[in-house]
């Protein structure tokens, strides 16, 4: 059986090569590569089932099938409402109403169904507050304060809601990945695991993510040494 092979990602533009450098050989930063286990990277493509090609006149149209937010604007941005299995990723600034779209939207769509609300940033009792001052407390609504992303597929998996909002992705991690939350690493790794987890589950995850100053979605790396 062939041996996992771990290769080595550099966590301030992504570069991933199949040993360690001192400097990344793509963006010239310093001690910024990472190592990633091979058994880790591998874990999710070998729980895909394989599926082959169809004609496209049939495949089945699910378009009228779309979830409105509740939110006109919100639905035109998406292009009439959401889509089932889909992945949405909502960036922008902190501090710009992310959370408090996404909060007001779940809530809407928690009155016809079950939406899970993800919070790494705050606790359950402070998303309760602001749902309080949206008037956004639907019984259908649940919070899960967590960071680590299995114990999360665990239980969108339970609970099977039709809306999933994970706030945010740069708090999330995964242990076979060695890296900090919210480097280059995790963002993949995660995105990657949610958007398989929605295609195979039909859950629609909406994913917030905080763009830095230099506009990109994880901490800037400075380059350091000589």
């Amino acid at each position: 059986m062939a041996k996992d092979r771990s290769r080595f990602v550099c966590q301030a533009c992504g570069q991933v090569s199949p040993r360690w450098f001192g400097r990344c050989p793509g963006c010239g930063a310093w001690n910024t590569l990472v190592e990633e286990p091979g058994a880790a990277l591998g874990s999710r493509r070998r729980a895909q089932e394989p599926t082959r090609p169809v004609p496209l006149a049939q495949v089945e149209a699910t378009a009228g099938e779309r979830l409105s937010t509740g939110s006109t604007e919100l639905d035109r941005v998406l292009g009439g409402g959401i889509v089932a299995g889909s992945l949405v990723l909502v960036g922008g600034d902190p501090g710009v109403g992310k959370s408090t779209l996404l909060l007001q939207a779940a809530s809407r769509l928690a009155a016809d169904g079950v939406v899970l609300y993800v919070s790494g940033e705050e606790s359950p009792a402070q998303v309760r507050l602001r749902g309080s001052r949206l008037g956004a407390l639907p019984d259908g609504l649940y919070v899960h304060s967590q960071t680590e992303l299995d114990p999360v597929v665990q239980e969108i998996r339970r609970l099977r809601p039709r809306v999933a909002v994970v706030d945010s992705i740069q708090t999330m991690y995964k242990d076979e990945v060695a890296s900090a939350p919210g480097s280059v690493a995790q963002v993949r790794e995660c995105s990657a695991e949610f958007l398989h987890l929605a295609k195979s589950t039909g859950t629609a995850i909406f994913l917030v993510g905080h763009v830095t100053k230099d506009g990109s979605m994880w901490p800037e790396t400075r380059a350091t040494g000589s």
